[in-house]
């Protein structure tokens, strides 16, 4: 999909999304808009499935016939419909019954249908609970079809959601509905409800230039960057993985089968629903990703609670943007936790450090981890220094990245991406400060393909860049304190000017000789014409 028409499809959806949403709150209508465009990806791509599963059998309807075509195979094949379904979760992992499909719904919104809430209501549920062979419980959670918000009566609701549906289906007819497209669109509607939306949904969302900057930096090669991207990442972590975008953006630097399973944790129940649909909409099995609904720093996630070394989940690439300077509970017990016993606990008012060691954990040796944080982390003092000494000290902070202010829609404050390793090569630390490459745009500022490629570009091969990047010694390190601000080892500055005062002194002696010069030929003139000359004593 060109971004041509990406833009022409995401402009078609939010004009939609903006004309009908009215008094609901942006945050609250997005969760419609994107469910349904959800209901449609499912819809379109089980209907291929089908016909190809079916083939001479799939039945084709009169013209003015509208509904769905499976549904009239459906009625003439009862005893088959079992069996059909099997294999259906065999080769796509799940069902969806013909009334439940995009093109049914879509036919009831078009009619006006007084049960189109009621039937959205029971194929939600059944996509949920009986659809996919993993559990889904849940994916629909957040949308109230009983909200008041559509209307205060049955009758409001159902005519609110007729008309937003309808308006939808007719805004995405004529696009395509492959996972690429939908997926784009899909991600394309997030950053425009973030931008709309300010810092409470901006809380999920990671722009995507960013993304693709971590994203390119943990598929290189961990030892040696130089010799370009892995061929393959066996597992993959973001356990503040938002709306998935991070994890996406991964999966496609390396292409479909480049990764072997993506692992993400979201405690938002909101969040988490939009991180799931998101993986699906990509065309991403769920088989071939785990998303986990709880609290990273607690760690209530069973999967990564394993205390034996031998079963610990290792992975190849771990990346996250967890909430900056996150207010948490330290307590004793967590001072033992196995994630954290080694450092020490990160300080009640910044859990920066708290989930930048919850990450770390899960990397495996020939691993590559990148996080965004606040810059704080690289200066503060107390339990912060201490645990900054440290991962120093072992040699684990590998590359400290800053970047431009004002590129999140959930705060304006700089950050930086740090990228961390078990295993380093280099015994140095390189140090990009990329705080003044950007584009100015009317909220946000922005980074171009360029201010991109000489970040990673950078990083690859280590490159020295006067005012911009150079590779610190561990023991100019250590004569700062183990201080990582990036502007102690690279400033932007330029140097003022030297001023050489003999060669001034000498350039005012010529202007004052030019000056004698000029008034005595000026009065020479005056003279000629019977005027008073003009005097340079100015007393």
């Amino acid at each position: 999909m060109t971004e041509q028409d990406l833009n022409k499809l995401g402009s078609t959806l939010w004009g939609i999304a903006d004309h009908l949403r009215g008094a609901m709150n942006a945050d609250d209508f997005r969760d419609y808009m994107l469910s349904f465009l959800f209901l449609r990806y499912l819809s379109d791509n089980y209907a291929v499935s089908a016909k190809k599963e079916l083939g001479e059998d799939y039945p084709k309807l009169e013209a003015d016939d509208k509904r769905a075509p499976l549904t009239l195979w459906y009625e003439k094949n009862e005893e088959d419909i079992l069996a059909f379904e099997k294999q259906m979760r065999r080769k796509v992992h799940y069902v969806i019954e013909p009334q439940h499909l995009w093109s049914s719904i879509a036919e009831l919104a078009r009619t006006q249908h007084d049960g189109l809430l009621l039937t959205l209501q029971k194929g939600f549920k059944y996509i949920e609970n009986k659809s996919f062979e993993n559990n889904f419980q849940g994916l629909f959670s957040e949308i109230n079809l009983d909200s008041e918000k559509l209307g205060k009566k049955y009758a409001d609701r159902n005519a609110k959601l007729c008309t937003i549906i309808t308006k939808i289906a007719e805004g995405i007819a004529g696009f395509s509905s492959d996972s690429d497209v939908l997926g784009d669109a899909y991600e394309y509607l997030i950053g425009q409800f973030a931008a709309g939306s300010g810092k409470k949904a901006g809380e999920f969302y990671t722009p995507q230039q960013i993304s693709g900057i971590l994203s390119e930096i943990v598929t290189l090669d961990s030892q040696d960057p130089a010799t370009g991207k892995k061929k393959k990442l066996n597992k993959v972590l973001d356990f503040a993985c938002g709306s998935g975008s991070l994890l996406l953006n991964l999966r496609n630097q390396l292409g479909d089968h480049g990764v072997g399973k993506i692992y993400g944790q979201e405690k938002n129940i909101t969040t988490y629903n939009l991180a799931r649909m998101n993986m699906l909409l990509h065309g991403v099995k769920d088989s071939e990703f785990e998303i986990h609904y709880g609290d990273s720093l607690t760690n209530d996630w069973d999967l990564l609670n394993e205390i034996n070394p031998s079963k610990k989940l290792e992975c190849d690439a771990v990346m996250a943007n967890p909430p900056f300077s996150y207010r948490w509970e330290p307590t004793e017990a967590l001072g033992e936790d196995f994630r954290f016993k080694s450092y020490g606990l990160a300080p009640k008012s910044a859990a920066d450090f708290a989930f930048l060691l919850h990450g770390f954990h899960f990397l495996g040796d020939e691993g590559t981890m990148a996080i965004i944080l606040p810059h704080g982390v690289l200066f503060r003092g107390g339990a912060e220094a201490r645990i900054r000494t440290k991962l120093l000290k072992d040699n684990n902070i590998d590359t400290v990245i800053g970047l431009p202010a004002n590129l999140f829609f959930s705060t304006g404050i700089p950050v930086c991406i740090l990228v961390l390793k078990k295993c380093k090569k280099f015994d140095d630390v390189l140090f990009i400060n990329a705080s003044k490459d950007f584009k100015k745009d009317k909220q946000q500022n922005r980074l171009l393909q360029e201010h991109i490629d000489k970040i990673i570009d950078t990083y690859k091969y280590r490159k020295k860049d006067e005012r911009y990047a150079r590779c610190v010694s561990m023991e100019e390190i250590e004569k700062n304190d183990f201080n990582l601000n990036i502007s102690r080892y690279v400033s932007t500055a330029k140097p003022e000017k030297q001023i050489d005062l003999l060669t001034v002194n000498s350039e005012l002696v010529n202007l004052e000789e030019n000056i004698v010069s000029a008034t005595a030929k000026h009065n020479g003139f005056l003279k000629e014409l019977g005027l008073p000359s003009l005097s340079l004593d100015k007393n």
